[in-house]
C-alpha cells in the first residue's frame, strides 16, 4: 500500500496562483508535486508520470478538463478530485459519472482540501474493483460464486439485491450513481425508476446492517446515488 505522506499529486490548473499556492501547501503536507496548465500537458503528465493523485482544474485554456477526466479513465483507475466553481447538484452527478472520485468547489479552504485528499487516497487504495473477494469487517462477498456471508454465515439476497451490493462494493467508498446502477441492472430505459433502487437498498440494509459492526454500511448521497461505508 502506498504511503500518502511520500505519494505525488498531480495539479492541473491554468492559474499561476493557484499553483504556486498547492504546490506549497502539498510540499508541505509531506507530497511531492507535479504540474501542468493545459488539456494535452495534463494528459501526458498524467501516463507519463504516474502521479498517485489527482487534482484537475475544470476551466483549461485548451479545452474542458472533463476531457483530461476522461482520457485518464481509459486506462488508469488514479484517485482524481476535481476543483469547479459548479455548485449545481446535476453538475456534481456528471463528474462522478465521468469518472471523479470527489469534487472540491471553488473558492475552497485548505484544511478542506486536505482532508478530501486522504479520504481519496484512502479509498483510491481500497481493494480493487477487480478482486474476486471483498472483506470489510466481519461481512464477506465472494464474487465469483455471488456467495454473501457475516461472520461466516450465509445472507440470503435475491439476484437484484446482489447485484445492487456488487455494484457498489466494487467501488469501496466511491459513491455509484443512480443512473449507473439502474444502467447496469435494468437497463437505460429505466432510469427513472429510481423509486427501485430505493426500495432494493431498504431491503439490503435490513439483511446487513442488523450487525451492529456493519451499522451504516450502505450511505445514501442523496440525489446522487450510494456507496459503502469502509472507513
Amino acid at each position: 500500500m502506498t504511503n500518502p505522506t511520500a505519494a505525488k499529486i498531480l495539479v492541473i490548473d491554468d492559474e499561476l496562483p493557484i499553483r504556486r499556492l498547492l504546490t506549497k501547501v502539498l510540499l508541505e503536507a509531506g507530497y511531492t508535486v507535479d504540474y501542468a496548465a493545459t488539456v494535452a500537458d495534463g494528459i501526458r503528465a498524467a501516463a507519463e508520470g504516474r502521479p498517485d493523485l489527482i487534482l484537475l482544474d475544470l476551466g483549461l485554456p485548451d479545452g474542458a478538463g472533463v476531457d483530461v477526466l476522461r482520457a485518464i479513465r481509459e486506462s488508469s483507475q488514479v484517485p482524481v478530485i476535481v476543483l469547479t466553481v459548479m455548485d449545481a447538484q446535476p453538475d456534481k452527478v456528471k463528474l462522478l459519472e465521468a469518472g471523479a472520485d470527489d469534487y472540491v468547489t471553488k473558492p475552497f479552504g485548505i484544511p478542506e482540501l486536505l482532508a478530501r485528499i486522504k479520504v481519496a487516497f484512502r479509498h483510491g487504495y481500497s481493494p480493487k474493483a477487480n478482486e474476486a473477494l471483498f472483506r470489510y469487517r466481519n461481512l464477506e462477498i465472494d464474487f465469483l460464486t455471488r456467495c454473501v456471508s457475516i461472520a461466516g454465515q450465509p445472507i440470503k439476497l435475491t439476484a437484484t439485491e446482489y447485484d445492487v451490493l456488487k455494484l457498489i462494493a466494487k467501488h469501496p467508498g466511491k459513491i455509484v450513481t443512480q443512473t449507473q446502477l439502474l444502467q447496469e441492472i435494468w437497463g437505460k430505459r429505466s432510469l427513472e425508476f429510481t423509486h427501485y433502487l430505493r426500495i432494493y437498498v431498504a431491503q439490503l440494509r435490513k439483511k446487513i446492517e442488523t450487525c451492529s459492526d456493519l451499522k451504516g454500511f450502505i450511505v445514501t448521497e442523496p440525489g446522487i446515488g450510494y456507496r459503502v461505508n469502509v472507513e
